[in-house]
Order: structure tokens, then sequence, then C-alpha cells
């Protein structure tokens, strides 16, 4: 068995235009004074890293990374969440999802799917310059509005918008099996991937392919009522990415799941900084710890309450306070026999 590797943390949500939150270095040495090992780094910042350049030069990633190492720290794995969402949007939310691109494409759908195709491209590249197993992102969706059957779904229209997203990911997918990266298909609402089901029907239209693994994250399951810990035990083996995240969902009579469009303060479904949502982050990591997993514990601070540096503060310590020391022996040899074929078969009656 493995001993889960961490504390790590997701940088995306505290980037910022001050110090220490505006450059890799800054925020490395912040990171590493908290106590986290390892950084989780979002790919559409220049600020922190060139995606293109690091996808071409290997020069150029062993100098983020030296940067990374020199605060005692490693690099988990690199975001593409946004470029993700990209690939596949449906035109209801066309304007709200050119916030995530680039001028040139804006206003022009096929050109942004084009451009996010080829970000996630060079990520893979990026990767595997870097010396990283794997990358997280999400799968954008062509079918979220018709997420409630009403009205009522035209016949064949999901099966359409599960093979169109799978002709989209295939060439994708493909080239990450050619740099060796998992790639971390994140289960979040907004995204046609949104829970297990969505996922087989997914990996059911890419052919199984080694390549479409998970990221797994409970809190958005708290949000859905989806037995999160069963979820591990289905999904275990294409669990490659771990965010820690915490979350609670105290429904009323007033309002249940889908939140009454109230905004993040006002929901019955809110996400909280670590112990203090309702996960069970103890059944968690043993549960990893037990299937092997063989990757990172991410901090992904997101509240609506609390501070982000106190909840990074705090993150750091709940994280190594959960992970697991794998034992090299069991707790019963002291009782243990050596091998005797002939008292087995004695003590089974065979002799």
């Amino acid at each position: 068995m493995t001993t889960i590797k961490g504390p790590a943390v997701f940088i995306a949500q505290f980037i910022s235009d001050t110090s220490p939150f505006n450059t890799l270095p800054g925020i490395c040495k912040w990171a590493s004074e908290l106590g986290f090992k390892g950084i989780q780094l979002p790919t559409t910042d220049p600020r922190f890293l060139d995606l293109k350049q690091l996808a071409e030069s290997k020069t150029y990633a062993d100098e983020i990374n030296g940067i990374v190492k020199e605060n005692g720290l490693s690099i988990t794995e690199l975001s593409t969440h946004l470029q993700g969402q990209l690939v596949a949007v449906h035109p209801a939310y066309d304007q709200l999802f050119d916030g995530f691109a680039p001028n040139e494409v804006k206003g022009k759908p096929k050109a942004r799917q084009q451009w996010a195709v080829e970000q996630l491209k060079l990520a893979a590249k990026a990767s595997q310059h870097l010396g990283l197993n794997a990358s997280v992102t999400f799968s954008g969706s062509l079918l979220w509005p018709m997420i409630y059957p009403w009205p009522q779904r035209p016949e064949g229209l999901v099966d359409e918008g599960f093979s169109e997203l799978a002709k989209r990911w295939l060439p994708i997918l493909n080239v990450y099996e050619e740099c060796g990266i998992d790639l971390c298909f994140e289960i979040h609402p907004g995204e046609d991937l949104h829970d297990g089901v969505s996922y087989e029907m997914f990996l059911d239209n890419v052919n199984s392919h080694e390549r479409a693994c998970l990221l797994y994250d409970p809190s958005h399951f708290i949000l859905q009522c989806l037995d999160y810990l069963d979820h591990i035990d289905i999904y275990h083996e294409r669990i490659k990415m771990f965010h820690v995240k915490d979350a609670e969902f105290n429904p009323t009579g007033k309002q249940g799941v889908y939140g009454g469009y109230q905004n993040w303060l006002q929901r019955a479904g809110r996400f909280r900084s670590l112990g203090d949502g309702q996960v069970n982050f103890s059944a968690i990591f043993s549960k990893l710890a037990q299937y092997d997993f063989p990757g990172w514990a991410v901090l992904e601070w997101e509240c609506c309450l609390k501070n982000p540096e106190d909840g990074a503060r705090e993150g750091a310590d709940f994280i190594k306070n959960h992970i697991i020391q794998i034992t090299s022996k069991t707790f019963d040899d002291f009782a243990s026999s050596k091998i005797d074929k002939n008292l087995n078969k004695q003590i089974l009656g065979i002799i």
C-alpha cells in the first residue's frame, strides 16, 4: 500500500494582484510556510506559467519546477478546468463562458472550441515535461440545460449529446495517452459529467479510454445527496486525483438541492472550509488508503464564510492530520506461525 501524498493546495482561488499571491515564487513561499508540500497549478494566468512554452520547452519546464522546488514543494498537477469547459458549450451559455476565453475568440464559438482543444493538448505535453502523471479538467456540457426532463426531451437527444462530447474529447484523450498522462475529469454540476451515471455514459462513448479518469471531490456529492463513500468503492480504479473540499447540505421546507436561485450564502447546499462542513474525511482517507490511491491530497478552498488565508492555514493541518501513514506490518503479526503444509492439512482433516 501507498501513503497518500500531501498536504497540497490548488492555488487558483488564492491568486490575486497583491503579494505574495501574484507571482509563482511568492505563492510558493506562502504555501511552504503554511506546511504544504505541493501545489496544483492553473494554466490560464501568464504570471505563473506560459502553457505553450511549457509544452514546447523542457528547459522552461525545468525552470518552473526549480522555482517550486526551491521552496520545498512539488507540482502535483496542472489544471485546465476553464479550457475544458470550453471544449463543449451549449449556446445558452455562450456569453457567460466567453469570459474564460482570450479576446480573439470571444463571440466565436467554433474558434473558441478549437482554442480550448489546443490548450488541452498543450497541457498534456506540459505535464510530461514537468514529470507529472495526471492533470485535471472539466468536461464541458452540451446537455446541462436538459438536466431535468421537462419539457420532455426528444428521443435520442441525450445519446446524440454524449456522442458529440466523445467526438470532441477522443482526440484529446489520445494525446494524453501518447504523453502518459491521466486526464481526470472533475465530476461537477454544470458539466455533462456530473455524477457516476453520466461519467459511465461518457466512458461508453470513448470506448472506456484508459486515460479518461476521475478527480474525486466529495463536496459536489454532498450537494447532490450522492453516496460519496460508495463512489470510491465503485470508481477507485479510475480515481487518480483528490480535491479535499468540505460542504454542507441543510434542506428546509422552502429549499432543497436546486437552491431557489439563491447566492452561496443563502443556499441549502454550501461549500465550507475543511472541518466546518459535513464530509466524513476520516472515512474517505481510509478508503483511499485501502485502495492504494496513488496521488496527492489537494486542498481546494471554497467557502462562503471563512477568510481564504485562514482556510488555507487550517486546511494544511487538517489534511496532514488525516493522511494515514500506511503500516508495514499486520497488527497480529506477533501471533503468526510459519508455513507448515502438513499442519495445514491436519487442521483441515485431509491427511
